[in-house]
């Protein structure tokens, strides 16, 4: 598939798979990653064959955050990027997954340092794979500046509150088993085995009726911002009519014919 010079883009089986690749900067955020990653997002969504989203990182490491440097630089290898972003000046939040939900299931593969910045797009993530040596953290405050990647919004939903804060006001680094003990990401693995792990978590939730998968995706997340009674109705509108799909179908004769399904997405 597509990608640009510090994105890669790779389809294995029916699963989109984004890579950060700079590893030479931990993979540090700059223009042209940024585009490729929105355009991957896109794509996904765009293709009903793609029922899976994994992102990661190369050479060890998972995202170090913004390259302020390379954000601010400008060159002819970059102008198709700047041009980009001067046509949607929102479109680094849209990478960031600050300002747009990929309808599919997005599984982060985490190696290394996943900090500052690269702890904000792991917010965006639905399932979180972390090798032993993996290191989060926001460390904005550190140099008096202001996580606005939608942590002080997003952690405190997704984590215990007094974890939130303290992650976000003291700026330290959070080896991989805390980050899981307070549930910031759900499981750790051996090093060099998030990728595989995701990878065969994502064959997991593409062996499921697509239909399904997407609107449960979409009712969580809507519901965790509404009160539990709307939450709930929001959950009958949203369920009573994946019952009455053929994917609903084929999934209750297959279980009788004790078979695995064919789901068509229809």
């Amino acid at each position: 598939m597509g990608g640009t010079p510090h994105l890669t883009a790779e389809r294995v089986g029916a699963t989109l798979v984004l890579t950060l690749n700079r590893p030479e900067a931990k993979n540090a955020l700059s223009l042209p990653m940024l585009v490729g990653l929105y355009d991957g997002w896109l794509a996904a969504d765009a293709d009903d064959a793609i029922r899976s989203v994994v992102l990661t990182g190369a050479g060890g490491a998972f995202c170090s955050g913004m390259d302020l440097k390379a954000l601010a630089g400008r060159g002819q290898a970059r102008d198709v990027y700047r041009e980009r972003l001067d046509a949607d000046p929102d479109l680094h939040w849209k990478a960031m997954l600050r300002h747009h939900r990929p309808r599919k299931p997005v599984i982060a593969a985490v190696e290394g340092p996943c900090v500052a910045g690269g702890t904000e797009i792991l917010q965006g993530t639905d399932i979180r794979i972390a090798g032993e040596s993996a290191v989060f953290g926001l460390f904005e405050v550190r140099r008096g500046l202001f996580p606005i990647g939608g942590s002080t919004v997003r952690l405190a939903r997704q984590i215990p509150r007094t974890h939130a804060l303290e992650m976000l006001l003291t700026g330290r680094p959070y080896p991989a088993r805390e980050a899981e003990r307070i549930g910031l990401i759900g499981r750790v693995v051996p090093d060099g085995t998030a990728l595989e792990a995701a990878l065969a978590t994502a064959e997991l939730v593409n062996a499921n009726g697509p239909l399904a998968v997407e609107a449960v995706k979409a009712c969580v997340h809507d519901a965790a911002e509404m009160g539990e009674a709307e939450g709930l109705a929001l959950e009958l509108r949203r369920g009573w009519p994946i019952f009455d799909t053929d994917d609903a179908k084929e999934g209750a004769r297959a279980f009788a014919e004790k078979r695995p399904a064919v789901y068509r997405r229809s």
